[in-house]
């Protein structure tokens, strides 16, 4: 076997063990330092853009668009975990997302009164609001969670195309709960087929982008440790991974809970941020929606779950000037982009700004590569 190593300056071979350090070295950053970079960038995020807000130079049209891209890159992310982590295909998204937002959306508004808010103080950012806001959605990601459990369990039992019926056989059943359960109990709860309304406008540009930034980050942390190698390891083969040793059905459950959890989240955000839950906004087309998203990022790449997200959330609102020709633009664009580019627009890979600033201190910049010969020699 022959291996290709470089030569110093006196033209001797030399073995590099890393990317460009003159000890031959690779240079990388400590734990604490990538998580100074992240952060920093977060609050360059998230506080940058809420400063143009308070000053005007974004819209309430915009901002509400913004708070739309960020529920929705929330539930591309969630489904990602399942249908690009996990490699399963659910199709009910939709219904963990409204357990999610008609939990929270009644949370905040019966407990109100008692933390003596009204629906413009809800918005005000005061510290009874925030709280509540937290609460709110914490019981409506835990819903969803719970759903999740008892849906997931027997589900996951499947796979393929079983599994995706199952999956949307279970939202329909949440859609329909919702539309009839106002009956069943003899009081209003969730307002029945014509929705829920009243809802304080509790969402904002700053606390999405909090809550997305914390939950991208969750979810980044989570598939990097072991509980995300496990779950890699059943996309790639179950066989295999039950044979070494992991527990199948406990980590597919959980990657299912997990992405119902998150999807509740984004209900609630949702629910704030539109102001009305109906039934009819969580049916079928929601969840394939969001599937949509999830494939043309690219199934397994957080960064395309983001991009996607932001695209096809921004992209009707751009061709709103075509009137009812816009959705055939749309949907043109998207089988443009599949036929082009089936993997997504990012495939598997996700970027990494601390990788970036790894090649900077190292020198391995593709426009920067040294010219060195490179010599034959016998393994």
């Amino acid at each position: 076997m022959t291996k290709m190593y470089p030569r110093d300056n006196n033209h001797n071979p030399v073995i590099v063990t890393g990317f460009g350090g003159k000890d031959g070295q690779r240079r990388e950053l400590t734990m604490p330092a990538r998580y100074a970079i992240n952060a920093i960038l977060v609050v360059l995020f998230v506080f940058g853009g809420n400063l143009l807000v308070g000053e005007g130079l974004i819209s309430r049209y915009q901002t509400v668009v913004f708070e739309q891209i960020g529920v929705y890159v929330l539930m591309t992310v969630s489904l990602n975990i399942v249908t690009g982590y996990l490699g399963q295909l659910p199709l009910g998204h939709a219904g963990f997302m409204s357990i999610g937002g008609y939990a929270c959306a009644i949370f905040i508004i019966r407990m109100m009164p008692l933390f003596g808010l009204d629906a413009q103080s809800m918005a005000s950012g005061s510290t009874p609001a925030v709280i509540l806001f937290v609460v709110g959605l914490l019981f409506g990601g835990i819903c969803a969670a719970l759903m999740g459990v008892v849906i997931g369990i027997p589900a996951l039992r499947l796979r393929g195309d079983y599994l995706a019926i199952i999956t949307l056989g279970f939202a329909e059943i949440i859609r329909v709960v919702l539309v009839n359960i106002d009956s069943a109990l003899g009081f209003k709860l969730t307002g029945g087929a014509s929705g829920l309304t009243g809802i304080p406008a509790y969402t904002g540009y700053l606390n999405t982008a909090i809550v997305v930034s914390l939950a991208i980050f969750a979810i980044h942390t989570l598939m990097k440790s072991r509980h995300g190698r496990a779950i890699l390891a059943i996309r790639d083969n179950e066989i295999a991974a039950e044979a070494s040793g992991v527990n199948t059905t406990y980590y597919k459950t959980l990657a299912f809970v997990v992405s119902a959890f998150f999807a509740g989240i984004a209900g609630g955000l949702y629910a704030g941020c539109i102001g009305v839950m109906a039934p009819a906004k969580f049916g079928f087309m929601k969840s394939i929606e969001v599937l949509v998203m999830v494939v043309l990022g690219g199934m397994g790449s957080m960064l395309g779950s983001v991009v996607s997200a932001t695209v096809l959330t921004v992209l009707p609102e751009a061709l709103r000037a075509f009137a009812d020709y816009r959705m055939v633009v749309y949907a043109v664009v998207l089988i443009i982009v599949m036929i082009f580019r089936p993997q997504g627009f990012m495939g598997t890979y996700d970027f990494s700004l601390t990788g970036v600033v790894e090649k900077l201190m190292n020198g391995s910049l593709p426009w920067k590569r040294e010219s060195a010969e490179e010599v034959d020699v016998d393994a």
